[in-house]
């Protein structure tokens, strides 16, 4: 048994200080006072900051030099794991950008066999297409982008274990297509959508349970037609993904989507591209587009974003730093309200007994500095 202590713990109800978590068997055994730690017990003694759940990322295109798209292989998500993973990330799903059939089904046996594999961090996939708005399509490939056919929802539905995350436009689909998704237990977000307000509606009453990055590529707020953003904002039912990173939000856009949704319904995403984790890439192709690294964004050659070079620890910290959130919330934003949405809050994404000891500890910047996989640490890089 373990006992780390010396940080504020992150508790399901709040900061928590003077207490010791004790680790056992790569689970959470207790939070006890510290003057309770078992006799038995080795402690790690941390040099204050905060100890938090690690932090779970729903939409994941690559890191470490590697694409998902490019190569769908547990090799490939093995390494955008692990980049993530020094990061603070502990859990994602691997996000398949808009693509052909066979590359699709490439992608779920992959994600299939990283399950079977105990690859650490995976919990199933998000498919980011192909069913999207072609006038909202940002970096996705025009030609990629398609109604469904025979055999799209079948193969959307397919992985049989983990979780499946599916972005669509509800306003090129059909009301049953997303009921038929739902039914079969995938996650059914809007993306790269021009869907009104009554069509978001329809759509929620159809199975509709959340919004991918929530303000980008999609029809803006306005205040006679709300559009997809403004549904996303004022359905409580719908849970929100949002990129932190001040270049696809501005940070009173994050703010205010963050006082306007309730407690537990807007989440913190990464959509990173391969960059992240490493220092020396400055372009690469994205399909047939050239993707360049412009003052700290993705861009292709006409200037829309393409992905973000964001982590999770970065995106926490923007949160409190640039968006006056505060700490308490960025961090629930980034493992409990995710875990939640993705179904899986019972096991990980908070520091309570009986769940997985997947762990960050952030010093007072906040930054993260170290993370654990099941109680096993590793030292996260200095420029995090």
């Amino acid at each position: 048994m373990e006992a780390l202590t010396g940080a504020r713990l992150h508790g399901p109800d709040g900061f928590l200080a003077g207490r010791a978590l004790l680790l056992e068997g790569g689970t959470v055994r207790d939070i006890v006072a510290e003057d309770a730690i078992p006799p038995a017990a080795r402690i790690t003694r941390l040099a204050g900051g905060t100890l938090a759940a690690g932090f779970i990322d729903l939409q994941v295109n690559g890191g470490g030099g590697v694409m998902f798209n490019d190569a769908p292989s547990v090799d490939t998500i093995a390494a955008i794991g692990a980049a993530h993973r020094a990061r603070g990330t502990t859990s994602f799903l691997p996000t398949f950008i808009s693509g052909a059939r066979a590359e699709m089904a490439q992608a779920v046996a992959a994600v299939r066999a990283a399950l079977e594999q105990a690859v650490p961090g995976v919990l199933g996939i998000h498919f980011e297409g192909p069913h999207l708005n072609p006038a909202r399509r940002g970096a996705h490939a025009a030609a990629a982008l398609r109604p469904p056919a025979e055999g799209d929802i079948d193969l959307l539905a397919s992985l049989g274990t983990g979780r499946t995350l599916v972005t669509l436009a509800p306003e090129c689909v059909a009301p049953a297509d997303i009921a038929a998704l739902a039914g079969r237990g995938v996650i059914v977000a809007a993306g790269h959508s021009a869907a009104d307000a009554e069509t978001m509606s329809r759509a929620v009453a159809q199975g509709l349970g959340g919004v991918t990055h929530l303000f980008n590529a999609m029809g803006p707020l306005g205040h006679r037609e709300p559009g997809t953003a403004g549904a996303a904002l004022g359905t409580d039912s719908l849970a929100c993904g949002i990129v932190a990173d001040g270049v696809h939000v501005h940070w009173d856009m994050l703010r205010l989507a963050w006082r306007a949704k309730p407690r537990g319904r807007l989440f913190l995403v990464s959509d990173a591209m391969l960059p992240v984790g490493t220092s020396a890439l400055d372009e690469f192709r994205l399909g047939d587009e050239l993707v360049r690294v412009v003052d700290g964004c993705l861009r292709t050659a006409d200037g829309r974003l393409a992905g973000s070079l964001l982590d999770l620890g970065a995106a926490v910290r923007n949160c409190v730093v640039h968006a006056g959130i505060p700490l308490e919330d960025a961090l629930s934003m980034a493992a409990a309200w995710p875990a939640d949405f993705l179904g899986v809050g019972a096991e990980r994404g908070r520091l309570a007994p009986g769940l997985r000891a997947d762990l960050v500890w952030l010093d007072d910047d906040p930054r993260v500095r170290t993370v654990w996989t099941a109680g096993v640490p590793a030292d996260a890089p200095a420029d995090t």
